[in-house]
């Protein structure tokens, strides 16, 4: 075990092997490429990823999937192959979500992050010909 310390969670004890792995970084972070998957502290959809490499730097992170139903997206062969997995192995898309001050929450759905949990290796997708933003606003209640 390793121990972090965070400006947002303070000291973080880790287990270095079971970080979420980002071998090519993530969109404007590309010297980023660990991340402690912090406990939840209420239940929700929301989670936050920790910085390994900078610890002044968090994410908050979802599944879309469970604000708009229609949001899929499936891995090519070419993302399966970088994030270490088959066909058959399952692949979590998430998005990176955003609180300003105003409160009004926004998702990126033009740049999806893959997860592998199998390999613990995610990657950060741009997609193409799509009309997802990257600040796409939730749905109203």
């Amino acid at each position: 075990m390793k121990t972090l310390t965070g400006t947002r969670f303070g000291d973080i004890e880790y287990d270095p092997e079971q970080t979420m792995q980002f071998p090519e970084g993530l969109i404007g972070f590309p010297h980023l490429h660990h991340f402690i998957v912090m406990p939840q502290s209420k239940p929700g959809p929301l989670f936050w990823i920790q910085s390994v490499e900078d610890p002044a730097l968090a994410f908050v992170l979802t599944d879309p999937s469970g604000f708009f139903l229609d949001y899929a997206v499936a891995p090519d062969a070419g993302e399966r192959s970088r994030l270490g997995i088959g066909d058959e192995d399952e692949c979590l898309v998430l998005a990176v979500v955003t609180v300003p001050p105003d409160r009004k929450i926004t998702l990126n759905l033009a740049a999806p992050i893959l997860f592998a949990p199998e390999t613990n290796r995610a990657l950060q997708v741009i997609l193409e010909k799509t009309s997802w933003q990257t600040r796409t606003p939730l749905p109203a209640a």
